[in-house]
């Protein structure tokens, strides 16, 4: 249809782009980026170290001042690296988020939990999405939060995941703008992020005449 107005090439299925691989199988499309995480490895000398089973240690406590100073533009090149990747992996949001709070004065801990992050994907460098078809088209989302979980400030942190037809298509790890005084505000907080999302995410799907009416389904553990 589209190259009977414009002059345009059909290069066949999508298979690699900007670092993204697509591959296609009976139960549906699996998005990844194992080259970029085997480049990431190699330039960094991680090709051969061991490997961690999270990407951040369980209750961690960081803060602004934990070690000494060091090379800022290499610290800031490894976490633009890693908010890229976090295109196709949801599991180091959270963790990429926190490291991406000190690329202006980054210390000794700091770079040991980014560090953690590619010991971690030494483990699982092809891990990504898949995208199935599951035969309808409701969108829903999940929300939660910590409380005062920077040390630096006491803001608390908030996250979402957004389910369209029960494929992943949105996610977010975020520290609050404001210090939240109780742990009910704080998932509130949380709550109302993810409800912006989820309307966002309707209104475009009207455009596009996908959207059935149903109304958005908002979980949350609270």
């Amino acid at each position: 249809m589209l190259s009977r107005t414009f002059e345009v090439k059909d290069l066949g299925h999508l298979h690699y782009f900007l670092g993204i691989e697509v591959a296609y199988g009976a139960q549906g499309i699996y998005l990844s980026q194992r080259k970029y995480v085997m480049d990431l490895l190699a330039e960094t000398g991680m090709l051969e170290c061991k490997h961690a089973i999270t990407p951040i240690e369980q209750n961690h406590r960081i803060t602004s001042d934990a070690g000494d100073p060091i090379d800022r533009g290499q610290y800031q090149r490894l976490v633009r690296r890693l908010i890229y990747l976090s295109h196709t992996r949801p599991d180091i949001a959270y963790v990429v988020s926190i490291v991406s709070r000190y690329m202006h004065d980054p210390r000794t801990d700091h770079l040991n939990v980014v560090n953690r992050i590619l010991w971690y994907l030494k483990g699982c460098p092809g891990k990504g999405i898949l995208f199935s078809n599951y035969g309808h088209l409701i969108l829903e989302g999940y929300t939660d939060a910590d409380w005062a979980g920077c040390l630096d400030d006491r803001r608390s942190t908030s996250g979402h995941c957004i389910f369209l037809g029960g494929n992943l298509i949105s996610w977010r790890s975020k520290k609050q703008s404001v210090v939240a005084r109780s742990t009910a505000e704080a998932e509130l907080r949380s709550m109302a992020l993810g409800l912006c999302e989820l309307m966002w995410l309707r209104f475009l799907l009207t455009e596009l005449r996908l959207y059935k009416g149903a109304p958005l389904q908002l979980y949350c553990d609270n």
